[in-house]
């Protein structure tokens, strides 16, 4: 007897995913911080994607998804090119960073970032982190970006990404 072929991680996981809340905001936001949303047709396989199947794509100024494309994966590929100067983003193709500070500060800015969406939010992007399987050493997502990540909030802050109130700041 043949075995099923496995689905694709994430397959079946409940998130909210770009299909849901359409491509226009998401496109907007990431304009403002010079960066294009380009949309895959469905069943493509999405350009610059670390983790393959449905995950978020970066290269360059350029974050590629589909309609299944989890929210929570765009922005967090999107947040990797946010925090880099310009001529850093030109260099990205697939991985941004192996620094661990900057992967921290991501981590949190995905969730601001989410709060700057129509209908999303921080706790439903941090939500969707714990179910989509990112683990931090408090539990959650949102345990760790309220009590955890000091070293994240002062990084965003000295990036210039958030006021001192730990709010995002919105280029215009």
């Amino acid at each position: 007897m043949a075995s099923a072929a496995p689905l694709p991680f994430g397959a079946g996981i409940d998130v909210l995913r770009l299909t849901d809340i359409g491509f226009a905001a998401p496109a907007a936001l990431l304009a403002r911080y010079g960066l294009t949303l380009e949309r895959i047709d469905d069943g493509v396989a999405i350009p610059g994607s670390y983790w393959g199947d449905s995950e978020a794509g970066i290269i360059g100024n350029i974050v590629y998804a589909r309609d299944d494309t989890p929210v929570h994966s765009l922005l967090h590929e999107a947040g990797h090119l946010i925090v880099l100067p310009p001529q850093r983003r030109a260099q990205v193709h697939t991985n941004a960073t192996d620094s661990v500070p900057e992967e921290d500060a991501v981590c949190v800015l995905q969730g601001l970032l989410g709060d700057a969406l129509p209908g999303v939010g921080r706790l439903r992007v941090w939500a969707d982190m714990d179910a989509w399987g990112y683990t931090f050493r408090l539990g959650s997502a949102r345990a760790y970006a309220e009590q955890d990540a000091d070293a994240a909030w002062r990084w965003l802050f000295e990036h210039g990404l958030i006021d001192a109130d730990r709010r995002l700041r919105l280029p215009h």
